[in-house]
């Protein structure tokens, strides 16, 4: 810019000594009156004074644009018809959560730092200034830091599973970054038990020369060394209500401690142990070939007949599968981690007895049980007490959270749903 003013100036400096040249060069003394003279004289000190006067307005001009650059208005774009094919759509979807799942069955811990990533990159949004928003800006500001902490090299870890997960899916179909990283929080929580989080896809990625928006929130900012203002002032400026904030940080919560609750042998024993590509299948060499004597020894150590019929698996039956788009979630990317019912809500009901031995979260107890915080107290409360209502919040504010700050573009989606209000969480709405 400095160069640009710097170019103008010179250029209307040359253009000025030219006119004055010109004018300088008019014949004065063809004019035999001395009045005419005087009055000619007059008015080209007239138009050179006017030019000088233009000239400074315009610099001063160039000078202002310069100093006072035009506000970001970084917006995130929705084209659901992005991927096209249906079917390529939601093999590339499914492939990319059993990527996640993988990631999760080998090592648990990362279980909400996949969601924590979903929301640092939707919390970019301020709803003031239209900057940020779900762009995928966060992948780059992780795999940027220079942080050397375990919750740093946790983040990196998850955005290398998601990087390679994209990297794999160019060879067949694709998925943008920011779609990736909402999927992936949607999908930690379903693989602990949790409801199927809605996401909306067809997200376009941050330009890859772009900035990392300035708004986007410390990495740290769920790890408790924030303070409750700044993580309380973050969801504040992104457009997102008491209500909303509570039920995320509560999900939070809920599947860290689900997580290290559950004997870490379990992830184990649910999880398929070897994982194939989406339509592969093993090579025979890959299984013993049974014979008539090994099926009746199964039968006999079962007590069963060759007249039943009841279903056996055949001792060294490891659990080989094909990752497909039929089926349940767990026949298509993988087991749950954890067995049994689980209630997202019960790490609510008990908030009040969450320690850092339960969770790395334990600050988001005292954040949501605070005085300070009365709407979401009460809501604390409401959850507690009512499971399927808290499952059905979430989803709500999930979808809410993934769509800051997005505009729907293309076709119909975009005569439809263009300048539509997002659907809330209204923090009035304490009756039902």
């Amino acid at each position: 810019m400095t160069s640009f003013r710097t170019a103008a100036i010179a250029i209307l400096a040359t253009y000025l000594a030219t006119v004055t040249h010109g004018f300088s060069s008019c014949s004065i003394t063809s004019v035999t009156s001395s009045s005419s003279s005087a009055l000619s004289m007059k008015n080209n000190n007239d138009r050179r004074a006017f030019l000088a006067e233009s000239v400074l307005a315009l610099t001063a001009g160039i000078a202002t644009i310069a100093s006072n650059p035009a506000p970001a208005s970084a917006k995130v774009f929705l084209d659901p018809a992005m991927y096209g094919d249906q079917e390529l759509r939601v093999s590339a979807v499914d492939s990319l959560r059993e990527s996640v799942r993988r990631a999760l069955l080998q090592k648990p811990k990362l279980t909400p730092i996949f969601l924590e990533m979903a929301m640092l990159d939707s919390l970019s949004y301020d709803a003031e200034t239209n900057e940020g928003g779900p762009d995928g800006s966060i992948i780059k500001a992780v795999m940027s830091s220079k942080d050397t902490d375990e919750h740093t090299k946790n983040l990196q870890e998850c955005a290398g599973v998601l990087l390679e997960a994209k990297k794999n899916l160019k060879r067949m179909s694709s998925i943008t970054i920011a779609d990736a990283v909402a999927l992936a929080g949607a999908e930690a929580v379903n693989a602990v038990g949790g409801p199927v989080l809605p996401t909306q896809l067809g997200r376009t990625d941050t330009a890859p020369k772009a900035p990392i928006p300035s708004s986007m929130p410390p990495l740290n900012l769920f790890t408790g060394d924030c303070t409750t203002e700044v993580v309380y002032d973050t969801f504040k400026s992104a457009g997102l209500t008491e209500r909303e904030m509570t039920a995320l940080l509560g999900c939070l919560l809920s599947i860290d401690t689900i997580e290290k609750s559950t004997p870490e042998g379990d992830w184990k024993q649910n999880g398929k142990p070897k994982f194939r590509e989406a339509g592969k299948i093993g090579r025979m060499s890959d299984f013993k070939k049974l014979t008539d004597e090994d099926i009746e020894a199964e039968l006999a150590k079962d007590g069963m007949d060759d007249d039943d019929d009841e279903s056996y698996t055949v001792s060294g039956d490891d659990g080989w599968y094909i990752a497909d788009t039929f089926g349940t979630a767990e026949d298509k990317m993988g087991k749950r981690v954890t067995k049994g019912k689980i209630e997202l809500s019960t790490a609510l009901k008990n908030l009040s007895q969450t320690t850092s031995e339960t969770t790395q979260y334990s600050w988001v107890s005292s954040f949501l049980l605070s005085k300070e915080l009365p709407t979401a107290l009460q809501w604390v409360n409401k959850y507690g007490s009512k499971p399927l209502l808290y499952e059905k919040d979430l989803k709500v504010a999930y979808n809410a959270l993934t769509q800051l700050g997005a505009e729907y573009t293309g076709g119909k989606y975009e005569s439809l749903l263009k300048n539509k209000k997002r659907k809330t969480l209204n923090d009035d709405e304490l009756h039902f």
